[in-house]
């Protein structure tokens, strides 16, 4: 039976419907990027506590503070009446600027040690991968962190709200759309680490991530702004409006959003583009 099948591997070669030793090739490259993976995701398990305190401080603090100490001391936004509201809608922005934070300092951060005095991107560079392979196996172990990170505002908007939270999930909208937020934002974080010089990646964090998120549409609709026009269509170059119009897009209803179709449609074209650019600067900064 063996040497049946090697004889047709071979004929099959002959016959041009398999190059000669490419599936060995392909099959030790996904071995590669599947090892890869792996190890970075065993990393993250053995340090999940570390990981977890680092994510979860920003949320709780904003889902506390706007959901329950707000409400409870009698200011919360809204009023009386729309406290409920605000609460509602806050939540699809917290899991988007949770996921859009952690998506570059899941990738960012450990570029910089990579190429700095670790030089571990010397040890990654000999595994049977092409370059951009490397490169997007950071990418999708920088996705799996943001897609947790994001996960983990759930429980947070069961427990902490002194208000009532009324969510209306459309499921299959929600896994596309924290699919496509995870891929983007680590695609993000790979844009900033490659193209940001490594002593300037932490001031990226106050140049970049804090107005991203008050400009983001974390707390307010998108369509909220149209009394402030020009605000209305220059954040449109932010991409955690569409992150936060989708969030809000599969878990509410009555709370106006931008169409899904455009928030997908962007994400996944800001998300390519972010990805190709930054496997440009990562090529670039290996070969260096």
């Amino acid at each position: 039976m063996t040497t049946s099948l090697t004889s047709a591997a071979g004929d099959n070669a002959a016959a041009g419907l398999v190059p000669a030793g490419l599936e060995p090739v392909k099959a030790t490259a996904r071995a590669a990027f599947v090892a890869l993976l792996a190890r970075d995701l065993t990393v993250l398990r053995k340090e999940f506590m570390m990981f977890l305190a680092r994510t979860v401080v920003q949320p709780l603090l904003l889902m506390f503070v706007f959901t329950y100490v707000f409400p409870k001391i009698g200011q919360g936004i809204g009023g009386g009446a729309g406290a409920g509201r605000f609460s509602t809608l806050l939540v699809g922005g917290v899991i988007a600027s949770t996921m859009i934070f952690q998506g570059i300092q899941a990738v960012a951060l450990p570029l910089v040690q990579d190429f700095g005095f670790t030089r571990e991107i010397e040890d990654r560079v000999l595994a049977p991968l092409p370059v951009g392979a490397i490169a997007f196996e950071k990418v999708a172990a920088g996705g799996v962190q943001a897609l947790v990170a994001g996960l983990l505002v759930f429980p947070m908007a069961l427990v902490i709200p002194a208000t009532t939270i009324s969510l209306d999930i459309n499921l299959a909208l929600l896994v596309a759309v924290l699919v496509l937020g995870a891929f983007m934002s680590a695609s993000l974080g790979l844009f900033v680490g490659t193209r940001v010089e490594p002593r300037q990646v932490p001031l990226i964090f106050g140049l970049l991530v804090i107005p991203m998120t008050f400009l983001g549409a974390v707390y307010y609709p998108w369509q909220s702004l149209a009394p402030l026009r020009w605000l209305q269509i220059v954040v449109l170059v932010n991409p955690l409006v569409y992150l936060s119009e989708g969030m809000r897009a599969s878990l509410t209803t009555g709370v106006a959003h931008m169409p899904w179709g455009v928030v997908l449609a962007v994400l996944a074209g800001v998300g390519a583009l972010l990805f190709r650019s930054g496997v440009a600067g990562f090529r670039k900064r290996v070969l260096s």
